[in-house]
C-alpha cells in the first residue's frame, strides 16, 4: 500500500520539486546535481537526499510525517500518514534495485535503466 502511494505521489511530487531539479534534462544532469560529493556516482544518501525534496516541500507543518491533507487529493479516500522514514525507506529500496552491479553506489548508466 505505502508503495502505491509513492508511485501515486510522484506526479505531484514533480510538480513541487524546486526548479533547479526541473532543469535536469539528460542522465548526466542527473549525476552531476545528485553526486553531491561530486565522486562521479551517486550514493545511497544522496540518492535519498535529491529524491526528498518534494516529500519536504510537501510536509507544510515540517514534522517529518505527511498526513492527508498533505498529500495530494485522489480519488480513493484519505491516505495514510507518510513519514520521512518510510518515504527514505522506499528510496533505499528502489534504489537497490538500480544498483545493478550490487557496488552501493548509482553510476550514470544505472541512473538511466529504471529500477528491476
Amino acid at each position: 500500500m505505502r508503495r502505491l502511494l509513492i508511485f501515486a505521489l510522484i506526479p505531484w511530487l514533480c510538480a513541487v520539486v524546486p526548479a533547479a531539479a526541473q532543469e535536469v534534462t539528460s542522465t548526466g544532469d542527473y549525476l552531476s546535481r545528485m553526486d553531491a560529493d561530486r565522486d562521479g556516482r551517486v550514493s545511497l544518501s544522496e540518492y535519498q537526499d535529491w529524491l526528498s525534496y518534494a516529500f519536504d516541500a510537501m510536509d507544510a507543518n515540517r514534522d517529518g510525517v505527511l498526513d492527508a491533507a498533505e498529500q495530494p487529493a485522489s480519488g480513493r479516500g484519505a491516505r495514510a500518514p507518510l513519514t520521512r522514514e518510510q518515504h527514505r525507506k522506499t528510496l533505499a529500496e528502489r534504489f537497490a534495485r538500480q544498483d545493478r552491479n550490487h557496488d552501493g553506489y548509482l553510476d550514470a548508466r544505472e541512473l538511466a535503466s529504471p529500477p528491476q
